[in-house]
């Protein structure tokens, strides 16, 4: 019995080259296809919602794969969960329609940056935060989101390497402080490659008080994680 399998993944991406397949390297797209391999004992191609960077991390990554098992839902999610390595976790296992794909159906995501801004390092965490002990200010870094948001051309903000057909986005931003930690939430109909990262960059050096960057720097990985994607 084939069934499309919509799987909502959690990942700790540190020890991984990305989502996508890559050659002589760790990913976590391959190595869920293992997981199914071993499973069903035969090729699963996957798809995921987004080729999340090298380093990034994820709490509603959302892949669909074409699966031939007689094992229930349920059944299925815990023998994965018992193959897959530790910083991996299947979340939920759904039936999802033939004509669902995990990439092009998705309608939105949200990323979440986070920022420990303060002289001390943090402790808990550590791996899903950048640490950065020169103090922002919230209020300049504000004042150069509004621009960015809504419907916008965010070509200045994408890295090359990407393949897509346009690079107007619409887009919400929100910055908050609670105690040390800073928080920048985007959420989009669609990301460009290394487009939060990008604006996560450029927003830090106006947040030290500096002039916008003509090229904003691309912010270190480890600090961005995808949540959630919508359909």
């Amino acid at each position: 019995m084939t069934r499309t399998l919509k799987f909502l993944l959690a990942y700790d991406g540190t020890g991984y080259a990305g989502w996508q397949t890559q050659k002589n390297s760790r990913t976590v797209q391959e190595t869920l296809e293992q997981a199914l391999r071993q499973l069903t004992g035969k090729p699963v191609p996957v798809t995921g919602a987004g080729r999340t960077d090298s380093g990034v991390h994820a709490e509603g990554q959302v892949a669909h794969a074409k699966v031939a098992s007689h094992l229930s839902l349920p059944e299925i999610q815990k023998a994965l969960n018992a193959i897959l390595p530790h910083d991996i976790v299947v979340r939920s296992v759904e039936i999802a329609p033939a004509r669902f794909h995990a990439r092009y159906s998705a309608k939105s995501k949200w990323y979440r940056y986070q920022i420990w801004n303060d002289p001390v390092r943090p402790l808990s965490e550590r791996e899903r935060m950048v640490h950065l002990a020169e103090h922002l200010d919230l209020g300049l870094m504000r004042r150069a989101a509004r621009p960015l948001t809504g419907r916008r051309d965010f070509k200045r903000f994408a890295s090359s390497g990407g393949s897509v057909r346009t690079t107007v986005r619409t887009l919400s931003l929100k910055i908050t402080r609670k105690g040390p930690l800073v928080t920048l939430d985007f959420r989009a109909n669609g990301f460009l490659y290394h487009m939060a990262r990008r604006i996560t960059g450029y927003l830090i050096e106006i947040g030290k008080g500096k002039p916008p960057p003509a090229i904003p720097p691309s912010a270190p990985a480890k600090g961005l994680c995808l949540l959630e994607v919508r359909y």
